[in-house]
């Protein structure tokens, strides 16, 4: 980290939270990379994305720190403390689901199934897509503060976690097909290997659900 986070907050208070969540859609960005290599069984390349995770996990971790530690407890923030608190949590619940599959990956040496890879893949670009529209969504938190949270740009801040909803709703119904595929080959993949499969699937759809919370959470700062 080059930039202390106490200056970053003498010009705003929101722009280590929007760090925060650009670290957080690195970390789901390594995750896919680490499907892909684990895909080939590139076992060293899966180690070398994993430590790369690790890291923005904990370039994430120690902006986290610093907004805890900064963070003004004065009556006259912009945003309730609590708000950006909760926003906090919520991108670093996605950091921590991508820590948690990639180690899984790695350590069990788990390869997809060949014949559950594709839906697998597209399951996983589904919630990517959801964690980038949450980004965008905390991006126009600028935005927002200098319109104090009304006119066009609160419309179209609604408007953008509106289709957050809809791509998550989406993506709940991709997961379902999903499981149900691996039902059906269930009898073909050993039992342990297919508990960790539901585990890692899992994992993936609750990086969608904590971006898609993320977006829920600012709807309650613009109504407040």
């Amino acid at each position: 980290m080059t930039n202390p986070i106490g200056a970053i907050f003498g010009r705003s208070p929101i722009r280590p939270l929007q760090g925060h969540m650009a670290k957080a859609n690195a970390c789901v960005d390594l995750l896919g990379e680490i499907i892909t290599a684990s895909a080939g069984e590139d076992w060293g390349r899966v180690e070398e994305l994993q430590s790369e995770l690790q890291e923005a996990k904990s370039d994430a971790d120690e902006i986290k720190r610093d907004i805890r530690s900064h963070l003004p407890t004065s009556l006259f923030l912009p945003v309730a403390r609590t708000d950006l608190l909760e926003l906090l949590r919520i991108q670093d619940d996605i950091t921590f689901r991508c820590k948690d599959a990639a180690t899984m990956v790695l350590i069990r040496k788990m390869v997809v199934p060949q014949e559950l890879l594709a839906p697998v893949k597209a399951f996983f670009e589904s919630t990517l897509s959801i964690v980038q529209q949450a980004q965008t969504v905390i991006n126009e938190l600028d935005e927002l503060l200098e319109t104090g949270f009304r006119g066009k740009e609160a419309e179209f801040v609604a408007t953008l976690i509106s289709r957050l909803d809809e791509m998550e709703a989406s993506n709940e119904k991709t997961e379902v097909s999903l499981l149900s595929e691996v039902v059906k080959h269930e009898q073909s993949i050993p039992p342990v290997d297919a508990i960790f499969l539901y585990k890692f699937i899992d994992c993936i759809g609750a990086i969608a659900h904590s971006a898609r919370k993320a977006g829920s959470r600012l709807l309650v700062v613009m109504a407040s």
